[in-house]
């Protein structure tokens, strides 16, 4: 990726023939700017590692190995980190980067001098005439981190690496503290080593090419993570070193450890490590255009892409989200049909389809197995105009013919009732919400209290109802179902008449955001755009442009839309402090990137698709262009402050902030279109 010369202390490099993201010695001069920036491993199951650019971790959810133990959830922190020591002669220098209350010790990135992505993370130590690269990549489909050293030096005489292994054995929702519970036993073999601490938990392998692998049995107490403080939870940890690995490389020689639930060794890192940097080289080159961003996002996108049932779906968010329906069909068109993934597309849509249930999808799968949850309006919805988009891109009519049964079953559900009181009402308009139930994408709840309850008709689920009755007019006419195709079109016709009747807000020139019982929510939100940027919508030319021109200056920043103006009375300008605090302003104003993909799309549509608007839209990605340098590096954050400076907060790699700027980009900025002009199939 070519880093933008307004990044402070970035630069271009081209590593294996390619751009990357690089930062110099000037990043890491300042210990708050290069801690805020993080990194991202992920396995196609789920599981992940990640921390700082400096090696500090700052979460709970940062470490070296977080397994997927049930994938893509029963995800439990193994590995948290590696403390290294540099031994030149006889002069000990210490690489790790630490805090503590009050306190930062060692200060390992006093050494660092840079970090880049090749297309995994590397960073570059000097240590008196030594330089020490390190890189940290998993392996895909595997519960496996590769961690390695190669040093090169200027200096005669003898140089030593000590790794000592700091291990959790947690859930990645909790923090360890020292206990006697522990089993410290070490097992040891040529190579090769192996803990299971606590019973119950998979046993934790380190394959290794150490001259030595000595017992330790200490515990490290009191890490703190100041992002977890910043979150009003508890941010202190203790870990646990079991043992102490000393090497003795050679110039040009590797010290290498293959951390994984499944037995290495440490001669296969070669292998592992050219195979993957080909498997990433591929997914970069997969895009249908060669631009850096759409390839950037390309990459960013791939780590969501994961396995369940023996099937795929997407993980919604990195560090806590599981696999969320409304998420995974949002996200689905640009995680995959721009990235040469259609067959995932397809996994996708029949795992969910397995689920449907009552006409719905689950709104998520919980972490660890139980049922899962239907507690949403619109992930059903969301799944037609993904069909559809599979469709489109991919003209496969003999997989259409086969979902086409289960999407009139989800309609014919939605007209009789189902959970919740979800149900088409006589003037077609779709009905949803009961006292308690939070029900729209807008759903955060604290306690008892729905903070943005949404009961009645909400704005986005009439436009993607009518969405999906039209596209199911459509599919009945491509399988001669006339019968069926008539009934959607009348019910289509009905609710674009009530839609139009009911919902436009003359005084405003805008939509209502919500209708229920005969009152009208003139809140100014975002939910309105989708009545004009999907492929199907209800309104006149004029009213559309008039709704893009509202959104656009009342809710447009450099980094989405927010989710409320802010000249209203609840707009929260902030999304920081305690878990009801952040709640509170989840969606009260706090700005999400994803709706940038629909904004863009409308405004595009309503100003004619010519060559200008194209320009101007993709123009309003120059600040999450910027952001992927920023935050967790290479990729987009879930949301950011509604005021300046709108930091980055929430899940540091979102699915659907990616995938709709992605989509986006490919389908109206560049044109890389597939099926009818209209978005049909």
């Amino acid at each position: 990726m070519i880093i933008r010369s307004s990044v402070p202390g970035a630069r271009a490099g081209a590593i294996e023939g390619r751009d990357v993201i690089r930062f110099d010695r000037n990043t890491f001069r300042s210990l708050d700017d290069a801690i805020s920036r993080e990194w991202l491993e992920t396995n196609g199951l789920g599981g992940f590692a990640g921390s700082t650019l400096v090696g500090a971790n700052t979460r709970r959810y940062h470490g070296l190995l977080m397994a997927a133990t049930k994938p893509p959830v029963g995800r439990t922190l193994l590995l948290s980190k590696l403390e290294e020591t540099l031994v030149i002669g006889e002069q000990r220098y210490e690489l790790s980067t630490n805090e503590y209350s009050g306190a930062v010790h060692p200060r390992g990135f006093d050494f660092l001098v840079d970090f880049r992505l090749t297309p995994f993370p590397v960073f570059g130590f000097e240590v008196n005439g030594v330089r020490l690269e390190k890189c940290v990549f998993m392996l895909h489909g595997e519960n496996t981190t590769v961690i390695s050293y190669a040093m090169s030096s200027t200096k005669q005489q003898a140089i030593r690496l000590e790794l000592c292994p700091l291990i959790a054995f947690r859930d990645y929702h909790a923090l360890t503290h020292e206990n006697n519970s522990l089993d410290p036993t070490v097992a040891t073999g040529q190579g090769l080593v192996s803990f299971c601490p606590y019973a119950g938990l998979p046993r934790l392998f380190l394959a290794h090419n150490a001259a030595e692998a000595e017992k330790t049995g200490y515990w490290y107490r009191n890490f703190f993570y100041r992002v977890e403080q910043e979150r009003g939870l508890d941010a202190n940890e203790d870990l646990f070193n079991p043992l102490v690995l000393r090497y003795r490389p050679d110039v040009g020689e590797r010290a290498i450890v293959i951390a994984s639930t499944e037995a290495h060794e440490a001669t296969e890192e070669e292998k592992y490590r050219q195979a993957e940097i080909r498997r990433r080289q591929q997914i970069r080159q997969a895009p249908p255009i060669e631009d850096d961003f759409v390839q950037d996002l390309a990459v960013a996108a791939d780590q969501f892409l994961v396995k369940r049932d023996g099937g795929a779906t997407v993980i919604a968010g990195y560090p806590w989200f599981a696999d969320w329906g409304r998420d995974t069909m949002i996200a689905l068109p640009g995680l995959t049909l721009f990235t040469g993934k259609a067959d995932i597309a397809k996994q996708i849509l029949q795992t969910f389809a397995k689920y449907e249930d009552r006409g719905m999808l689950p709104n998520r799968f919980p972490d660890q197995g139980e049922a899962a949850e239907y507690n949403s309006v619109d992930a059903a919805l969301w799944f037609f105009e993904a069909v559809r988009a599979y469709g489109a891109k991919t003209g496969d009519r003999e997989f259409l013919r086969a979902l086409y049964p289960v999407l009139a079953g989800m309609i014919e559900w939605h007209v009789r009732g189902t959970r919740y009181g979800i149900r088409m009402l006589d003037n077609g308009l779709l009905n949803a919400g009961e006292a308690g139930v939070q029900l729209t994408w807008m759903d955060a709840k604290i306690g008892d209290w729905v903070v943005t309850p949404r009961s009645g008709h909400p704005v986005e689920v009439q436009a993607l109802w009518h969405n999906a009755l039209r596209i199911m007019e459509e599919m009945a006419e491509r399988f001669g179902d006339e019968a069926a195709r008539k009934s959607y079109s009348d019910r289509a016709d009905l609710v674009s008449g009530s839609f139009n009747r009911l919902f436009w807000n003359e005084a405003g020139g805008c939509l209502y955001d919500v209708i229920h019982d005969g009152s009208a929510d003139d809140s100014i939100r975002p939910n309105q755009i989708f009545a004009v940027s999907l492929p199907y919508s209800m309104l006149a030319p004029d009213r559309a442009r008039k709704v893009v021109q509202v959104v656009e200056r009342e809710l447009l920043t450099p980094y989405g839309l927010r989710t409320l103006n802010p000249l209203n009375p609840a707009y929260k300008p902030r999304y920081q402090g305690t878990p009801y605090e952040r709640d509170s302003a989840y969606h009260q104003g706090t700005v999400w990137p994803w709706l940038l993909g629909p904004f863009v799309t409308a405004y595009i549509k309503v100003n004619g698709g010519g060559a200008e608007a194209r320009r101007r839209g993709e123009q309003m990605l120059n600040g999450l262009k910027e952001q992927m340098s920023r935050g967790c590096v290479g990729q987009l954050s879930e949301i950011y402050d509604g005021s300046e400076p709108q930091r980055p907060r929430g899940c540091f790699a979102q699915a659907w902030s990616v995938a709709e700027v992605l989509r986006m980009l490919c389908d109206d900025v560049y044109r890389i279109k597939a099926g009818k002009p209209d978005g049909g199939f």
